[in-house]
């Protein structure tokens, strides 16, 4: 996937890096912002819906938002120059910092920690890693963030997929594609983010082989960031600073009101994708994640070398200055809140 991509994004983002238009300065601001209708992607979701980043913003700066529904796409469009935010997780993040040799973005801030997990069908007799050899396992999307972890973890057990000689079987499909094989039997597991680990429990009569918080210190591991494009941050560093105001000011909210948080998200991926979340997915979904502002940059470079020794990276990467938390701290300071290291 990275090298299908790293081409596209490379062209893209040499014709985004031009002069900017005369009349861009002065102009009336707008601010592009990329998301999923996702759980991991609460603060955008509820940010959105109940104004709190317009308000963050001030009537003068419009807000256009995009959802997307796979971390390359939102890489391709920061590269084009079409989007100058966005809620995204780590491996296309580090994708795009990567192979814009650290130009195109930084990582602003965390969004979400935990929110991923394999499951795998009841009944199967998988009951530890080593009941894997001559399964069927699928992914979301070849390369992304939980392909990496789990193949990463599959290493860790002495296992590998077929491609690289092993004896597991690893389909990249997309999410709804991988409740419909789970549920016909037609693959024995699945390690998904939320809401489909929780979707591929309750509707797929699963059960939980690996909930991946279990595989990091404390339990957290960063699912979703936020990232803005360097030439957006270098230019417009004011309103980051409010988005990221708002982001702070909606994590909270989120941590204290999780039943109304709950609802209004429940409510915005109804209108965003045609249908609510069943109750009980919404619920075991948001028990396996949190929402944060931490970026948790340690579970990022882990992550980092994984991808690089799955064989997705061509170089042991670098990710020096992927992080700019600047902003972030003085938003923390100004609300008596502990800074993020750097």
């Amino acid at each position: 996937m990275n090298r299908l991509l790293s081409a596209t994004v490379a062209a893209l983002f040499l014709l985004s890096c031009g002069p900017e238009p005369p009349a861009a300065r002065g102009a009336p601001q707008t601010i592009r912002v990329g998301y999923f209708p996702n759980v991991t992607h609460s603060q955008a979701i509820v940010g959105l819906a109940l104004g709190d980043f317009q308000r963050a913003l001030g009537d003068d700066v419009t807000i256009k938002a995009t959802t997307f529904n796979a971390g390359p796409s939102v890489i391709e469009a920061l590269f084009g120059g079409e989007i100058d935010l966005a809620y995204i997780g780590p491996n296309p993040a580090i994708n795009g910092f990567v192979q814009s040799k650290g130009e195109a973005l930084r990582i602003v801030a965390g969004a979400t920690s935990g929110g991923a997990a394999l499951v795998v069908r009841k009944g199967a007799g998988i009951k530890r890693a080593e009941d894997l050899v001559k399964r069927r396992l699928a992914s979301p999307q070849l390369g992304n963030t939980q392909d990496v972890a789990l193949r990463a973890w599959l290493a860790s057990h002495g296992l590998s997929s077929r491609e690289k000689g092993g004896s597991v079987e690893v389909i990249p499909t997309q999410n709804p594609q991988i409740l419909d094989l789970f549920r016909r039997g037609d693959i024995d597991g699945a390690w998904v983010p939320e809401p489909w680990a929780s979707r591929l429990v309750v509707d797929g009569g699963g059960e939980i082989l690996v909930d991946e918080r279990s595989l990091w210190p404390g339990g957290d591991f960063v699912t979703a960031h936020v990232i803005v494009s360097t030439k957006f941050l270098r230019e417009h560093p004011d309103l980051v600073r409010k988005w990221l105001e708002a982001h702070v000011s909606v994590t909270e909210w989120e941590l204290s009101r999780p039943d109304k948080a709950k609802a209004v998200l429940n409510t915005e991926i109804g209108k965003l994708t045609g249908k609510e979340l069943p109750d009980e997915v919404l619920a075991q979904a948001w028990a396996r994640m949190r929402p944060a502002w931490d970026p948790i940059a340690p579970s990022l470079i882990a992550s980092a070398e994984a991808a690089y020794r799955a064989g997705y990276l061509r170089e042991k990467p670098d990710l020096d200055g992927i992080y700019d938390l600047a902003l972030l701290n003085e938003v923390l300071r100004a609300n008596a809140l502990p800074e993020i290291a750097k």
